[in-house]
């Protein structure tokens, strides 16, 4: 008698979880993006935003992070790439750097998503 019970109740916690499954997947057809997941899909995904980009996505470039990350941050925004050259106060090695590595940085309009709170030195990621 026991083992029979156990059995219905296996059965109708399997049923009634089948049934409260939606009939259709949730990104059935077009995914909905946010400003943030859309701008991620760009170009602005594969290379480093100038005006966007907090500090931790300079780290897998040499000598950037975090003293030259932080001024390319601090100096923001920039109409186009080659206005990160102009910062004042830059060494010949860190002009040298960042001249190497022009080719992995973008320039996107500022974004109060990626902006808003003044946290792109910051993020508070631990």
């Amino acid at each position: 008698m026991k083992r029979l019970v156990r059995i219905l109740a296996l059965l109708t916690l399997i049923v009634s979880c089948l049934l409260t499954l939606p009939a259709t997947p949730a990104f059935a057809g077009q995914p909905k993006l946010n400003a943030v997941d859309a701008m991620l899909t760009t170009e602005f995904g594969k290379k480093i935003d100038l005006n966007n980009s907090d500090i931790r996505d300079f780290r897998d470039l040499r000598g950037f992070y975090p003293n030259l990350a932080g001024k390319i941050i601090k100096n923001s925004p920039y109409n186009k790439v080659e206005d990160v050259l102009s910062i004042p106060g830059l060494s010949e090695r860190q002009k040298e750097r960042l001249q190497a590595n022009l080719d992995n940085f973008i320039v996107t309009p500022p974004s109060k998503e990626f902006n808003e709170g003044g946290d792109r030195i910051n993020p508070g990621v631990y």
